[in-house]
This record gives C-alpha cells, structure tokens and sequence, in this order.
C-alpha cells in the first residue's frame, strides 16, 4: 500500500510501480493491515473531569489499542450542548490528540432530559451524533421531537436505553447472583423497554437511532425483528458485555466455576485471573448479565444485528472505585483491551471471520457517522491504518496502560491478539515498543 500526503495512493502492484524512489517502508509481513479502528463510543472526560482522563492521556490509549478514530460522549462538566463547547474539543483535539476525535453532541440541555438542545447549530459546529449518553431521554415526547431534528440534519441518534423507573437504584443484573449477594438488582427490562420505544419512534420518524451498549437478551431480539423490518435501527456491543457474566461480581472462584466456560482461552485451572467478591471494577452501566445474555449478544454480533463494537471506555479515579460497592460509579477502561476481546471471543472461537470482525471496528462505524474516507483502505481514502498481530499473546498490566485510570476489571489476563502499529494521516503514533507520537509526528 502506498501512502503520498495522508491518502491511500495506491494498493499492491499499483502501490509498488507508484511509490518513487527512497520512499519510506514499513515491513508488515506476517501481519494484518486493517483500515483504522473507530471507537464510537469513548469518554474523553474533558472538559470538567481531567482527573480522570484528558483528551491526551485517552488517545494515548486508543492508539495503543489501534484505534484511529474516535468519539467523544458529551456528558462532561459542562456538557457538550453547544457549538463553543464542541470547538473547545476540537481546538484541544488538534492540539493534544494521538488520534482523530470526533464529538458527539447532546440531546438535550445539560444532558437534563428537559429541552433539546440545539440540534442545528451542533451539526454546523461539526457533530457527527446526538446523544445523552450516561443518561436516557424518558420524556417520549421530547425524543420523538429530537429524532426529527436529527432526521432533518442527518444526523444518527445514538441512546443509552434505560427507564430509570424500572431500574431505580440498581447496581447490578437482577438475577441470581444478585440475590446471593444482598445488591440491589437491575432488570434487563430496564433496557428492553426504551429499546422497544427506540423502535417505534425509529418507525414514527425514519429517523436513525443507534442503541448504544447492548447488554440483554431481550434487547437482541427487539432489534433483530425491527431490523428484518426495515425499520432504521442499529446496535453495538462491549467486550466486557460479550466476555464477562454478573457470576464476576460473586469473585473470580465464583465466575470461573460457574461462566468461566464462555472466555476464550482462560480454561487452565490456576492459571485463571483472580480477583475478589464485590470488586468495583466490575460495576458499569448497562451491567453485566448472565451467560444467557451474553450468548446472546455475541449471536448478534454474528448475524449482524449489531452492527459495531466499542469500549464505553470510562475512566474514574482510584478513590472513587475503592468504596463499597453501592457506593461506586458505574464504568470501565477498555480502548487498550477492546481489540484482543473481540479476537478472542469472535475470531479464535470462530463465530466471525476476521474480515467480519474488523468490519465492525471499521466500515460499520464509517457508515453510521457518515465518515466517507474513514472505515476503508480504498484510494483516496484517508490513510488512517491499524496492523494488527491476531495471535500475538500478552498480558494486559495496567500498570502499563495509557490511560490516566486504573479501573479495569481486565488486569493481568493473558490476551490474544494485539495493535502493533497504529497510524494516522499517513503518520506512525504508535508502534509497537516504541513512544507515542502526537498527529505532528513528535514524540510524546
């Protein structure tokens, strides 16, 4: 592939009679190059919450995770509700990213859930997505008007579905293992419903609605038949959401006995991560669910149903997980180990190809963003480019991680499968025992 001004110029034969003389190469052999990875669904923290993570320290992790591409969530402090806030970003984005930033505006003032926000102005300032992720629109009404909105500015809806009556104060799936552990349970209800309400305002409007984090069962289903109906509805998944069961919650004895079946690779008895009972890591919102739901959400990443995979990546200070586990904020650090999950789970079980599963960290984000030269090796395309080693192994330390947090339930797993080069516009921001670079090419 040759790369000339930050553009895909050429692939294969064309590529070598193109390239001039004293070219720079990069030797991949053995390896995979992929179009850059997006990751449409990061909080970036920034502005109001830098002692969690900075636009810095979380492309920093991106890269490392291969990820070209991402999007920022607007419930920081203040929201990101207007266009001098998503110019804030973006003026911090060109100067402190390691990777491309793209924002997502809210839907509604001060992500408040009482009057939207302006959708117009947010598009002309550049948002490629409207959400209040972290929180639901409850009021119907205000929803069906939002998606209009959107529809006529073209922009997707993305919703984080919860009916905050029917999850109240729940911290965990409601089931089983919440009941053994005297927590307060979650029902997939919760999420279910404002799927289904997703669907029929989708019908109502032909507005696009992209559910965000899918963790049910019962959510899958509702998509899938939408889908099948036409009806303009997508879904992504977490890897904690397809790796994980809320059996992790009971500690690491309790999940392997019981779950521990269903991960990739981690069957040698002693050889197991441990952690344990009621560790907060293991907190996030939408909860982890049971093996049931977890199946589930893989078989709808295999038939297509959910279209994409990201992180939800979430970043919280350590004095914040280290209470009581009610007590906790709900999320989780995952751009570093999104990447070897979904290998894992999809790819070494066999359930996807890998040209599929690279799919949904590439062309399927590009298309529901609208990002043309994003999601493709084409020419012409900007030369945004993940290489990817699927059977490398390696431990994940998070002593080692990009990221300002530490709060990952994922530390010290043995992974298969990693980005060990990341690029973006024709330049090398990560590589492979090597330091980060900035998109000017200086080392960080």
């Amino acid at each position: 592939m040759l790369i000339v001004d930050g553009q895909v110029a050429g692939i294969g034969e064309e590529a070598n009679a193109k390239a001039p003389a004293g070219v720079e190469r990069v030797d991949v052999r053995g390896l995979v190059v992929s179009p850059g990875l997006i990751d449409l669904h990061v909080h970036l923290r920034e502005p109001g919450q830098s002692g969690k993570e900075t636009i810095a320290t979380g492309t920093a992790a991106a890269a490392r995770g291969g990820f070209t591409s991402l999007v920022c969530m607007p419930n920081t402090s203040p929201a990101i509700d207007n266009p001098a806030a998503v110019a804030l970003i973006q003026q911090k984005a060109g100067g402190e990213g390691k990777v491309n930033v793209f924002v997502a505006g809210a839907i509604t003032k001060g992500i408040a859930g009482e009057e939207m926000a302006p959708i117009g102005s947010l598009k002309q300032a550049g948002v490629v997505a409207i959400t209040d992720d972290g929180h639901c629109v409850q009021n119907h009404e205000l929803m069906r008007r939002a998606l209009e909105y959107a529809r006529m500015f073209d922009l997707p809806v993305m919703d984080h579905c919860q009916d905050y009556s029917l999850v109240s104060d729940g911290v965990m799936h409601e089931g089983y293992w919440s009941a053994v552990l005297g927590l307060r349970g979650w029902p997939a209800a919760g999420e279910e419903m404002i799927v289904a309400r997703n669907i029929l305002l989708a019908e109502l409007t032909g507005a696009q609605i992209h559910c965000q984090h899918v963790s049910a069962a019962g959510s899958v289903e509702l998509l899938r038949s939408a889908r099948k109906r036409g009806v303009p509805v997508s879904g992504e998944a977490c890897p904690h959401h397809f790796t994980l069961t809320d059996a992790a919650i009971a500690g690491s004895d309790e999940f392997w006995a019981a779950d521990g079946g269903g991960v990739f690779g981690q069957s040698a008895a002693g050889q197991q991560p441990s952690w344990p009972a009621y560790d907060t890591n293991f907190k996030m919102n939408p909860p982890l669910r049971s093996a049931r739901d977890r199946e589930a959400i893989i078989e709808g990443l295999v038939d297509g149903t959910l279209e994409t995979i990201c992180s939800d990546h979430a970043p919280h200070c350590d004095y914040e997980k280290e209470v009581e586990f009610d007590y906790a904020p709900f999320g989780l650090t995952g751009l570093e180990t999104e990447l070897p999950l979904a290998l894992m789970q999809l790819y070494h079980t066999q359930r996807l190809p890998l040209s599929g599963l690279i799919g949904k960290f590439t062309a399927a984000p590009a298309h529901l963003l609208r990002l043309e030269k994003k999601g493709t090796l084409r020419v012409g395309a900007d030369a945004d480019v993940t290489v990817i080693d699927p059977d490398r192994e390696w431990v994940f330390d998070l002593n080692q991680s990009a990221s300002k947090s530490r709060n990952s339930p994922f530390h010290e797993w043995t992974l298969k499968g990693k980005a060990v080069l990341t690029m973006v516009g024709g330049k090398v921001v990560w590589r492979e025992g090597e330091a980060e670079r900035d998109l000017a090419g200086r080392t960080l």
